[in-house]
């Protein structure tokens, strides 16, 4: 097949002068291109690549594609810029890997998803959204419970997220909150803080989706309290150890599998998704957010580190995602767990 490749590099952006430190973080590494292109070359494809924006509009159309695989992130602070190549391509009648433009622009607004997945009947942690400044200073935060954690509303890859970004305080809510609208310059989700396991799960599908796994994040120095932060996610060799299988009773199990799943749906997610969840100590998982679009480095990202747990290569992971692709398209017949 000819193949198209979309990406964004964070080598090929500039952060805005002033911004914040992780402005950059969601967006891929030569090394993530090299891997996928490895992959999909090594397995008899042609493989074309399209980078993103501008570039990706002028290089999409030079040649016949068959199908690309999407990892685009997008570009600019909009909370539907995940959604700006899945567009293009159905535009130009493409087949792509990965979810429509509709779920990927609902997925990376976390209160909207949460209201989504909570109407499912998925179990979510109390939260409030705070668009601005002004609208903060009106919210009575007397009855929310404490502590609580804070992060940018419309963000992935940890972006925002911050070992210091939990509040013991109603004063501390306002004094982060404040900070976060100044500097992502966007809305502010609060939650409430569920103190137990990290967990991530990964999904393979679309009529029969198939969790992947499910692997808990246990970090190496035991504290009161644990965040997968950004900090983690730089340093995670040193910091954490990933769990696949997750050591947790299989009622738990069970549970964080059929709400996974259930979102998944919900959400209308193609091929592929990574899900996160906090389990409370009473076993309960809550609902953290969805990564419809999950990061596929070979040596950092949490997909990939899941597969190579269970004994699956980089390759022969994004070898799956494509001919779950394939056959949802009906390209062609194509052994997935579809």
């Amino acid at each position: 097949m000819r193949i198209g490749l979309s990406y964004d590099l964070k080598l090929a952006l500039t952060p805005v002068t002033g911004g914040p430190d992780d402005a950059l973080e969601e967006y891929d590494s030569p090394e993530t291109v090299e891997a996928i292109t490895n992959a999909l070359t090594a397995a008899g494809h042609a493989v074309y690549r399209l980078g993103g924006g501008k570039e990706f509009l002028r290089k999409v159309q030079e040649q016949k594609l068959d199908l690309v695989f999407n990892i685009s992130e997008g570009l600019g602070n909009y909370r539907s810029r995940e959604a700006q190549i899945p567009g293009v391509l159905e535009m130009l009648d493409i087949p792509y890997t990965g979810s429509d433009p509709q779920t990927l622009a609902i997925c990376l607004d976390k209160p909207l998803t949460k209201k989504l997945v909570a109407g499912a009947g998925v179990k979510t942690a109390k939260w409030q959204l705070v668009s601005n400044c002004e609208e903060l200073s009106t919210i009575d935060w007397s009855d929310f419970p404490l502590p609580a954690f804070l992060k940018p509303a419309c963000e992935g890859s940890s972006k925002g997220v911050r070992f210091a970004s939990r509040a013991e305080s109603t004063d501390e809510i306002m004094r982060m909150a404040t900070e976060l609208l100044t500097t992502y310059n966007q809305p502010v989700l609060v939650e409430e803080f569920i103190n137990g396991d990290e967990i991530t799960v990964g999904v393979i599908g679309n009529d029969k989706p198939k969790v992947l796994g499910i692997m808990r994040i246990v970090p190496k120095t035991k504290a009161d309290y644990f965040v997968y932060s950004i900090e983690i996610k730089r340093n995670w060799r040193q910091m954490v150890e990933y769990e696949v299988p997750a050591a947790l009773p299989a009622k738990t199990l069970a549970h964080i599998e059929k709400a996974t799943l259930d979102a998944y749906r919900v959400l209308e997610c193609h091929d592929l998704c990574r899900m996160d969840f906090r389990v409370s100590p009473d076993g309960t998982p809550y609902f953290l957010e969805v990564n419809p679009l999950p990061g596929l480095n070979p040596v950092s990202g949490d997909l990939p580190i899941m597969a190579s747990k269970l004994g699956i290569s980089h390759a022969d992971l994004v070898l799956e995602i494509l001919n779950t692709a394939i056959a949802r398209h009906n390209l062609v017949a194509a052994d997935c767990l579809a």
